[in-house]
């Protein structure tokens, strides 16, 4: 694990260093990633591989309860629909690790608490599942 926890007070600017962070990680993953002009869209990025794009909006959170992280998977509006978004990509800044979330996993919540410890946690299936980004 290296040592790339920021110290990011602004969630504007934190936010825009875990688009950063998905660029770089997408890219690895030989996905082609597209930024919408503007801020009007509901997603930050649109993900193409093999011809097939899918909407991402990403979300990072340090924010520990008991023992998982608490991941706003919300906009001001309320929930995602899938009309919306595809996927929410949850970055969890202390432990740099990413959920690539399914909008149906998300059950119109307005947060999930993700556990990488455990394995059989309820988002467990969708911890660094960048395939799913590759359907």
């Amino acid at each position: 694990m290296s040592n790339h926890k920021p110290a990011i007070s602004h969630a504007k600017q934190r936010g825009e260093w875990a688009e950063i962070r998905f660029l770089e990680r997408a890219a690895r993953h030989g996905l082609r990633v597209s930024k919408p002009w503007g801020e009007s869209a509901p997603y930050d990025f649109a993900v193409e591989h093999n011809g097939r794009f899918h909407r991402v909006q990403v979300k990072c959170t340090s924010k520990k309860r008991l023992q998982s992280y608490v991941c706003w998977v919300s906009n001001s509006r309320g929930p995602y629909t899938s009309r919306q978004i595809d996927f929410v990509a949850a970055y969890i800044i202390p432990v740099e690790i990413w959920y690539i979330l399914p909008i149906a996993a998300l059950r119109r919540s307005f947060d999930v608490w993700l556990n990488p410890a455990r394995k059989n946690s309820r988002y467990a299936e969708f911890k660094e599942a960048w395939h799913l980004l590759k359907r």
